[in-house]
């Protein structure tokens, strides 16, 4: 089944069951081939291996397919661009549901900037990694969903546009392990200046607990600090983490992994 002229390709796929099995199948077909084992993408599919087979044969006579000896098949050409266009109809569709129509049925959970009544339209801005809404005029704007005093919490529905936001810097202070010497190493100094200007401290490793205590701060986050760390950043957190310098490399390949911005603080004494 093809879309006629002026007809939507998505109606066309979705309303038909049939259509959108036979995408299914010829997606296996170019993800296994050329040995196609029938039977594995019946049971994937929940129809029987007589079904798949019936389908494989439609898809060759409309030259989606091309068969040769038992059991082995190959996607042609025709086959792929009909693939790839079904799939870019349905990557938009997902765009859209997630984009547009999720967009403004979900409600955002925002703090009250000052007194809101339901039916205010607010800017939603983000601060100190908290989404707040205020009757401001911001980039993104809602609609409160229920009254709320300041301070309270309050929904938000109906979000347009984008929340002005900047990530935050996590910086890494490498702590040396207990066998080269440990908190005892750390130039104290410059780690209370590097601190002064971060709003949430993590720590990986007891010497970096102890380093901390050093210089009068207690943690923001002791376990789970590495993810921790990172996600405060993604709210915009300016963040800070003292870690053993043998988790030290891997825990920049999860900041690049993750597309933070960093700066690496070299504060072990001589």
């Amino acid at each position: 089944m093809s879309a006629m002229p002026g007809e939507d390709p998505l109606s066309v796929l979705l309303r038909s069951k049939r259509e959108i099995t036979r995408f299914q199948i010829l997606v296996e077909v170019a993800e296994h081939q050329p040995a196609i084992r029938q039977q594995e993408i019946a049971a994937k599919m929940g129809v029987t291996p007589q079904a798949v087979s019936e389908y494989i044969r439609e898809l060759a006579e409309d030259g989606y397919v091309s068969a040769y000896g038992r059991g082995r098949y190959e996607v042609t050409k025709e086959g792929i661009e009909w693939v790839l266009t079904n799939a870019e109809v349905l990557e938009n569709y997902a765009r859209h549901v997630t984009r547009d129509v999720i967009q403004k049925v979900r409600v955002w959970p925002a703090i009250a900037a000052g007194p809101l009544k339901a039916g205010d339209q607010v800017g939603v801005y983000m601060q100190g990694g908290w989404l707040y809404a205020s009757k401001e005029e911001q980039s993104a704007m809602g609609e409160v969903i229920a009254d709320a005093d300041t301070g309270q919490d309050v929904g938000i529905a109906r979000l347009a546009g984008l929340i002005d936001h900047t990530e935050g810097t996590v910086h890494v202070l490498k702590v040396p392990r207990i066998e080269r010497g440990g908190s005892r190493k750390v130039d104290l100094d410059g780690l209370r200046t590097v601190l002064a200007g971060v709003g949430l401290v993590g720590i990986a490793g007891l010497e970096a607990s102890v380093a901390l205590a050093a210089v009068g701060r207690r943690p923001d986050i002791s376990f789970g600090s590495r993810e921790g760390v990172i996600e405060a950043a993604f709210h915009g957190v300016e963040c800070a983490i003292l870690i053993v310098d043998e988790e030290f490399t891997d825990f920049l390949k999860r900041l690049e992994s993750a597309g933070l911005n960093y700066t690496i603080h070299d504060l072990i004494l001589p």
